[in-house]
């Protein structure tokens, strides 16, 4: 396997929050390239370039940094690691990119994904999840970009725990206690209660909204 995408970065020696004013305006993105040997290089990329590469791979996926100091030409590979957002602005403020060892195992939060019906759902239970994100360990072309965790089979008062997790191939969950990732829960009295004034009342609105049409019909004719 070989790194697919490269993000081209230039060096910069000044920093602050004014050399990053002035690089922003410049349509580049200040950061920082650090590594577990001690490397930390300040640099500017470009945000359509940025945004693009991120969006496309996230955290989860290993990439080529090209760093460009005057000509002279470093490539690393990385993964995004602290990405600062602007508040409201749909804006890349400030990114750290953390190098890696191919040949050594990286631990990234892994995004969880969801899918299917539970069946205890379907006999009136409800899904409660309890992770977004679950910690993994890989060697960096290893690392998967998603966990995807098939819900179908689980019925009322069923749980899955981390441990049970099935994960890819050269991939671990890391975890100090073992805890749950998601359960099929039964409905409380009062939650049961509810959900079924609810249906009453949108079965009511629906009603209502029919005989309105069914009238107005009438007077036109």
């Amino acid at each position: 396997m070989t790194i697919e995408k490269t993000l081209c970065a230039q060096k910069r020696e000044e920093s602050g929050k004014g050399a990053s004013h002035r690089l922003r305006a410049q349509g580049l993105v200040p950061g920082v390239f650090y590594n577990n040997k001690g490397a930390n290089i300040s640099v500017g990329v470009s945000a359509k370039e940025l945004e693009k590469l991120y969006f496309e791979i996230g955290n989860t996926t290993v990439f080529n940094l090209e760093i460009d100091d005057n000509g002279k030409k470093e490539v690393y590979p990385v993964f995004f690691w602290d990405v600062q957002k602007h508040p409201y602005k749909k804006l890349f403020t400030h990114i750290d990119y953390y190098g890696v060892d191919l040949d050594q195992e990286v631990t990234v939060d892994v995004p969880v994904e969801f899918v299917g019906t539970a069946r205890g759902v379907k006999l009136g239970g409800f899904l409660e999840t309890y992770r977004e994100t679950i910690a993994v360990a890989a060697k960096p072309m290893d690392m998967p970009h998603k966990i995807v965790i098939d819900v179908t089979n689980m019925g009322i008062n069923q749980h899955l725990t981390i441990d049970k997790v099935q994960m890819p191939a050269g991939a671990r969950a890391v975890y100090d206690n073992v805890y749950a990732v998601v359960a099929v829960l039964s409905k409380t009295k009062e939650v049961a209660e509810f959900d079924a004034l609810e249906a009453a009342d949108e079965a009511a609105a629906e009603a209502a909204s029919t005989a309105a049409a069914a009238a107005a019909g009438e007077s036109k004719e």
